[in-house]
């Protein structure tokens, strides 16, 4: 249990007022907390923090901005959510969210403060977790993994069943999650990732550059005339598109800026889903060439990868890990073979197009 000790006036903790509390270090005032902040200070380093299941709580409604949101991060209900959350409120006599209309949470001078403190706990917690783990050098244990739809639906399975073969004591957890999981906070052990990462304290490298063209079934090609000359003529054709809310892909930002809405006859926020209503005869999709050129009902309606597109693929990992035995053999037998497939995903092996199916004599 972690217990607290109030300081005394002789530790230079001055009178609470109701305007707020006078804060001095080393002799010298410095500054003024407000009065529900110097009673949060004191309850909460008092009692809240015997149990860390309160303060994460409000980090999680503070991260999603909503209870449903922090109830699942956690895993538990609503209620339960509803009920601990007006209970912490309750016992510190502190609101640390002001409730909004649609279900929103807006976190109190209070709340922030208190979700603060609790991501310095996480950060410490995450880094000693993370340390443990990178002197940890046994081929052995549980390995977590974080890939998009796409590549793990065309070519990085294969790669892990090899992997698991090699290393059958390693068991492989695979997140299918187009989003970009947090390393740090250890929502991923690695991740193969589409563009290069920003974050200072990871570790990784580029696998190969991605292409991505348009692409379509043989039958609807050949029942208009085959591939099209250029990016200006998909207009004429039915074409497959995300979602219409989908935003800050960059894919599907280019079709919207260069087609037009009405040529949209089915739209889908699943790039995998997209590729099974191209071959189906649906219409036109723009996929990345490492899931349409080895596809065989498939053809590519635009002949060259779009230059607007191209894109990279990464494996990385936190910096803390990167000794860790389980990691490095994940990037010596997955991310190696990966890269050794670096002609398909740049668009130059095993192309897929009208006229190469006419020459190697495909109808």
């Amino acid at each position: 249990m972690l217990r607290c000790k109030v300081a005394s006036a002789s530790s230079q903790v001055p009178h609470h007022s109701t305007a707020g509390d006078n804060v001095w270090r080393n002799g010298k005032h410095v500054e003024i907390v407000p009065a529900s902040l110097a009673k949060l200070q004191v309850l909460y380093s008092c009692r809240a923090m015997e149990d860390w299941n309160e303060p994460q709580l409000v980090l999680a409604v503070h991260r999603a901005s909503s209870l449903t949101g922090a109830a699942k991060t956690l895993d538990i209900d609503h209620s339960t959510a509803f009920r601990r959350l007006n209970a912490l409120e309750a016992r510190l006599g502190v609101r640390l969210f002001e409730r909004l209309p649609g279900g929103a949470y807006q976190a109190t001078p209070a709340g922030e403060r208190m979700a603060a403190a609790a991501e310095r706990m996480e950060d410490e917690a995450l880094a000693i977790d993370r340390d443990i783990a990178g002197r940890d050098h046994r081929l052995s244990g549980r390995l977590r993994v974080t890939s998009s739809e796409t590549l793990a639906y065309r070519k990085l399975t294969g790669h892990l069943a090899r992997f698991r073969q090699t290393h059958p004591g390693i068991i492989v957890e695979l997140v299918i999650d187009n989003r970009v999981l947090s390393l740090s906070r250890r929502e991923a052990d690695i991740a193969l990732r589409p563009m290069r990462p920003k974050e200072g304290d990871l570790w990784g490298r580029k696998l190969a550059d991605v292409a991505w063209t348009v692409y379509g079934a043989v039958s609807y090609l050949d029942e208009r005339g085959g591939a099209v000359s250029s990016a200006e003529d998909l207009s004429r054709h039915a074409l497959i598109g995300w979602e219409d809310t989908a935003a800050g892909i960059m894919a599907a930002d280019w079709l919207n800026r260069t087609v037009s809405d009405d040529a949209f006859v089915y739209r889908t926020n699943s790039l995998v889903n997209q590729f099974m209503a191209a071959k189906a005869g649906i219409g036109l999709a723009l996929l990345p060439c490492y899931l349409g050129d080895e596809e065989s009902g498939l053809v590519r309606a635009l002949p060259n990868p779009v230059p607007d597109l191209a894109g990279e693929l990464w494996i990385v990992t936190h910096a803390d890990l990167k000794r860790t035995a389980r990691v490095r053999a994940f990037f010596d037998l997955v991310g190696e073979g990966l890269a050794r497939e670096h002609n398909l995903f740049r668009g130059l092996a095993n192309r897929n197009t009208p006229a190469s199916r006419t020459r190697r004599g495909t109808k």
